[in-house]
């Protein structure tokens, strides 16, 4: 299996409506992209403070980094970037196998 692991930083005028509204849709994306199996997401939350400003995170679960190979590409994958991409200050996303 393959992990893909981001972290978003939304910019400040981005309301909690519209970044529900990109997890979700994000979400939707599990089911109908081959070899995408599970995500789960949500905001930062520890009084550790490492989190360098990023405010959400989420972790995709791929069947096989072929399948994650596949993701990058597939259309449904790129018009849920073109949501969410302009809501985004920065982000990071890693990805590993396990």
């Amino acid at each position: 299996m393959t992990r893909h692991y981001g972290m978003f930083q939304f910019k400040k005028e981005v309301s909690k409506t519209d970044i529900d509204k990109c997890f979700t849709t994000m979400n939707a994306m599990v089911g109908k992209i081959p070899g995408l199996l599970d995500m789960e997401y949500g905001p930062y939350d520890s009084t550790e403070g490492l989190n360098d400003g990023y405010t959400h995170g989420f972790i995709m679960t791929f069947d096989s980094p072929e399948s994650r190979e596949a993701y990058l590409p597939h259309p449904i994958h790129e018009k849920v970037k073109e949501l969410v991409i302009p809501k985004l200050e920065r982000a990071v996303v890693f990805d590993f196998n396990v």
